[in-house]
């Protein structure tokens, strides 16, 4: 059995967007502001003691020279993710490249790590070559196979002593199965996240880090052990008869389970009041995050009274998905089967959301917003050579001039999220919200309709789509206060189009350039008549009008032109509109005659008729 597939997590910063375009901030405490809070601050900063979601105030008297900028135009943190994913996306073979926000991508490796283990020669691993392409065999990089690629955890070293492989013979490193397989696997992953770093940093000016292992989960929290710019790879065994004597629990086990992706706030806070048997009590000043207790995933792995029955009673209900307890035990015990996905979703927060006006309004915006990030993201400009217009007389051209755009891929669900905001206590304080709720349906099949503008694409979406969702979700006309509203597109559907990514090849242009690409077979002589490439004559100007229609006479049906004669007469239309059938001497005779039964016989099958009176002389 082949080890699962292998993943590596690359992140940014919103801060690092600052940097580039003014290099001199990167040695100072910068920190980015939305709204009355800090949403992100660079590395300088967080040595001063900042921290993201801080109040803006808090982080002025933390750090009076820290350097604080507004990031509430949302575009320029938005085009940066896109341009860093759009690179790092052409480097993958599968295609399988998921961003998480505007700074983190996950990306889906298994089949080039797969590809360059059978390209690797067991006897120079020190020379070693990874290919970045199946078809170039000149495209790619040397680099040492004896050893990982930066950190790895647990720690190991870098001299030449360390250098082997895991143990295990050369059978055994090269096959499907076993820890030295897994640590091979590894090691060419590790080898191509650093190029990747290296080529990121090269051409976009982005520093990232990097976590390397075998799903979303690991790669993502072995990614944050050496921050800021480095990468980590979770070493093998992954899995043993002894939970406590494979490296992915002993890994897991010392972190907080609000720490662990997939186990949300609430979620993480009733686990933490089923252990301590009292709720968790948070820290002072706490904007979000982590509590005074820590009830980590050891607790949580070694408990008797857990597993996945005791989660699913404790964390299941009206609105939670069925399966959420073996979802969470899974997590706890290093178990991620989520595959890198393709889906695309916007979200704001509000203070106050709360009348049927503001609702429609921020519904617009979010709707412009995720249009036009799903055209960007999943549609590409064909500049094909079989891009094809009309002109105004009807015939097909080339254009170079008017490029179009086809879909790489389509989504077929559209998600709208809430957040609603908690009545107040009786002691007139209010509760935390972190439980959202959902609804659902298929992707209207207009907004794929690459030929309309955003905004009327928009206003059709909130009015027929997203007003009736909301109604869904919220039924009352008032009383609701919402905190937040998310906006997903789901559910992707791989298309067939002309573009380097596409899922398929696209024929329509086939059919709509036939005219054109015909044409040159015909000529005219200078009375008008038509002539085809096989030298056969339409009589008259009458003909040529029916030809240039394509109709046939009796089947009423439209014929190419490589069909002018077919078993039927062609017909001919009078001025008077009246149908005339031509005579039998005005067609050609396009069949040869048998000098021996006098039969018609088509050019193509002469032989064959002459071998059948040969047959019957013998």
């Amino acid at each position: 059995m082949k080890p699962p597939s292998r993943s590596a997590w690359h992140e940014t910063k919103y801060a690092a967007v600052f940097e580039k375009e003014d290099p001199a901030l990167r040695f100072l405490p910068l920190a980015v502001q939305q709204k009355h809070i800090i949403v992100t601050c660079n590395y300088v900063a967080r040595r001063h003691g900042l921290y993201k979601l801080q109040k803006v105030t808090e982080a002025r008297q933390k750090c009076p020279e820290a350097v604080v900028v507004l990031g509430e135009d949302l575009n320029r943190f938005r085009n940066a993710s896109k341009e860093n994913y759009n690179f790092l996306r052409r480097f993958a073979w599968s295609g399988q490249v998921e961003r998480l926000g505007f700074d983190e991508v996950f990306i889906d490796v298994t089949d080039m790590v797969d590809y360059n283990l059978g390209m690797i020669n067991p006897n120079a691993l020190h020379s070693s070559f990874f290919h970045l392409s199946r078809h170039d065999p000149t495209s790619g990089f040397e680099f040492d196979g004896r050893r990982i690629a930066g950190h790895t955890v647990p720690e190991i070293g870098h001299t030449a002593a360390d250098a082997a492989p895991a143990p295990g013979s050369i059978d055994e490193i090269f096959s499907d199965r076993g820890p030295a397989s897994l640590y091979m696997r590894l090691m060419i992953g590790s080898h191509l996240a650093q190029y990747l770093r290296y080529q990121l940093e090269e051409h976009q000016g982005y520093t990232s880090t990097v976590g390397i292992s075998t799903s979303k989960l690991i790669s993502k929290l072995i990614g944050n052990v050496n921050k800021p710019k480095g990468q980590t790879t979770l070493l093998p065994p992954y899995s043993s008869p002894e939970a406590d004597e494979n490296n992915v629990t002993q890994f897991l086990d010392s972190h907080d389970i609000g720490q662990i992706p997939g186990i949300g706030f609430r979620s993480a806070q009733r686990i933490r009041k089923y252990l301590l048997g009292r709720p968790a009590a948070f820290g002072a000043g706490l904007v979000h995050g982590d509590t005074k207790e820590c009830v980590t995933v050891r607790d949580v792995r070694l408990s008797s009274n857990m597993g996945i029955e005791p989660l699913e009673r404790l964390l299941g209900g009206s609105g939670v998905p069925k399966g959420i307890g073996a979802k969470i035990w899974g997590l706890v015990n290093g178990v991620d089967t989520s595959e890198v996905s393709k889906a695309r979703d916007v979200e704001d927060s509000y203070i106050k959301l709360d009348t049927m006006a503001a609702v429609k309004t921020e519904l617009l915006v979010l709707s412009q917003s995720l249009l036009s990030r799903v055209r960007e993201d999943l549609s590409c400009v064909d500049n094909s050579d079989e891009a094809v217009v009309g002109d105004a007389s009807g015939e097909v051209e080339d254009s170079t001039s008017l490029p179009t755009r086809q879909w790489l891929a389509c989504p077929r669900t559209l998600r709208l999220s809430t957040r609603p905001r908690p009545p107040l206590n009786p002691d007139g304080t209010r509760s935390r919200a972190f439980n959202r709720i959902s609804r659902s349906c298929n992707m209207p099949s207009s907004l794929l309709d690459l030929s309309k503008s955003i905004e009327e694409l928009s206003q059709s979406l909130v009015q027929e789509t997203l007003i009736p969702l909301f109604h869904k979700l919220h039924p009352e006309n008032s009383g609701w206060n919402l905190t937040l509203m998310n906006l997903c597109a789901t559910n992707m559907s791989s298309t067939a189009a002309s573009c380097r990514d596409s899922a398929g090849r696209d024929i329509s242009k086939m059919f709509r350039r036939q005219k054109h690409i015909l044409k040159e077979w015909n000529v005219k002589d200078g009375n008008g008549a038509t002539f085809s490439s096989i030298g056969l004559r339409a009589s008259g100007k009458h003909n040529e009008d029916a030809l240039e229609a394509r109709v046939d006479a009796t089947t009423g049906r439209e014929v190419g032109p490589d069909a002018l004669y077919t078993s039927q007469k062609l017909i001919e239309k009078s001025e008077d509109e009246e149908i005339i059938w031509q005579s039998d001497d005005d067609i050609p005779d396009l069949d040869h005659r048998c000098g021996i039964c006098g039969l018609p016989v088509p050019y193509f099958a002469v032989t064959a008729h002459n071998q059948f009176h040969n047959s019957l002389k013998e």
